[in-house]
């Protein structure tokens, strides 16, 4: 027999941990969307900084493309599409491959504008000092670019962990859907969605405590 939150309530242990597992799922494929958009947006940041004849006619018009249109259409219309073109995903593959592009998208603006903070006069000393363009890429842009940009970037990880809820539209069972569910049998919306707010705070505050925690160290 599954344990009840009350004896009013329809809501069950067994559907926490439900909630549990979608939270997880939230997580897991933020994680890697976040990690992989991070590093393809920092190649396409730095092709765009550097005006690279292929980033400038190709990569600057699709990532426009992605950071224009609502992320909930880009996720049905590849949904959809992709088995057309020879691509036969699930809902996870799907919106793994989709928020990953969007990730790389908001990313490759955050970077080229961390990059471009590195003003030209400190470039051109470390000209000066004897290192070429990828000493000074990884010695001296690359140190400080990171910090200008960390929490710009804290906030794009953080909306897309919140954006994956979308991924819900495609039928992956992650924390929003899994709400639906619950809400649907229990009939108990507000308990229902203040669980999944705990479970979003849970995930989220770790990272903006986290973030806070290295930029205090940085100013020092």
């Amino acid at each position: 027999m599954e344990s009840q939150i009350s004896f009013f309530s329809s809501f069950a242990l067994n559907d926490v941990f439900f909630m549990a597992e979608a939270a997880w799922r939230t997580l897991l494929i933020s994680i890697i969307s976040i990690s992989i958009g991070t590093l393809l947006g920092s190649l396409f940041g730095w092709m765009l900084y550097e005006g690279r004849f292929l980033a400038i006619i190709v990569v600057a018009p699709i990532l426009d493309v992605f950071r224009s249109v609502p992320l909930i259409i880009q996720l049905v219309l590849f949904y959809n599409f992709a088995p057309i073109i020879g691509f036969d995903l699930d809902a996870f593959q799907s919106g793994l491959a989709i928020l990953t592009l969007y990730t790389a998208a908001l990313v490759a603006n955050v970077v080229r504008g961390g990059i471009a903070s590195v003003g030209l006069p400190m470039r051109r000393a470390s000209r000066s000092l004897g290192m070429n363009y990828w000493q000074d890429l990884f010695y001296v842009v690359f140190p400080i670019g990171v910090r200008a940009i960390f929490p710009s970037w804290v906030g794009v990880a953080l909306g897309v962990l919140k954006d994956s809820a979308l991924v819900s539209v495609l039928g992956y069972v992650e924390l929003l859907r899994a709400s639906q569910i619950l809400m649907t049998r229990t009939q108990e919306p507000l308990l229902i969605i203040a669980v999944a707010g705990a479970f979003y705070f849970a995930l989220s505050y770790p990272i903006s405590r986290f973030s806070a925690k290295f930029e205090r160290k940085w100013s020092q």
